[in-house]
């Protein structure tokens, strides 16, 4: 049995998301990718991935219409969410944080490996 924690990347950035996912391979995760939340909320549902990497704006669903989804969902209401974000304004994150994320990273001060490290750390203190 593969113990490998899953994770999924709900970006509509196409080089975004295949960058990141190729990064979390690398060390070792299984990755799952959807195009905006719509989507994103059906894989979460049926992979129950152990830690969810989460754009906030997107077409058909935002990242927080999307959030606020899932926190319906028994399963889902415990979900290890990162929002991963250009969006660094406060009524953004704190929208955020209200639908209790375990982090929130701007897109544009992150490094792929900063954000490879905040998903070992948040997997780390989940566990």
């Amino acid at each position: 049995m593969n113990s490998a924690k899953t994770i999924l990347i709900v970006d509509d950035e196409e080089d975004l998301r295949s960058v990141t996912a190729e990064a979390l391979k690398r060390d070792g995760f299984n990755v799952v990718t959807a195009i905006d939340g719509e989507v994103g909320l059906s894989e979460a549902l049926k992979y129950k991935p152990d830690l969810i990497l989460l754009d906030v704006v997107m077409p058909v669903m935002d990242g927080l219409e999307m959030l606020k989804k899932l926190r319906e969902d028994s399963w889902g209401k415990s979900a290890n969410v990162i929002i991963l974000s250009a969006h660094d304004d406060i009524k953004s994150v704190g929208n955020a944080y209200d639908n209790e994320i375990s982090n929130y990273i701007i897109k544009a001060d992150s490094s792929l490996g900063e954000i490879v490290a905040k998903v070992h750390e948040v997997l780390k203190t989940a566990s």
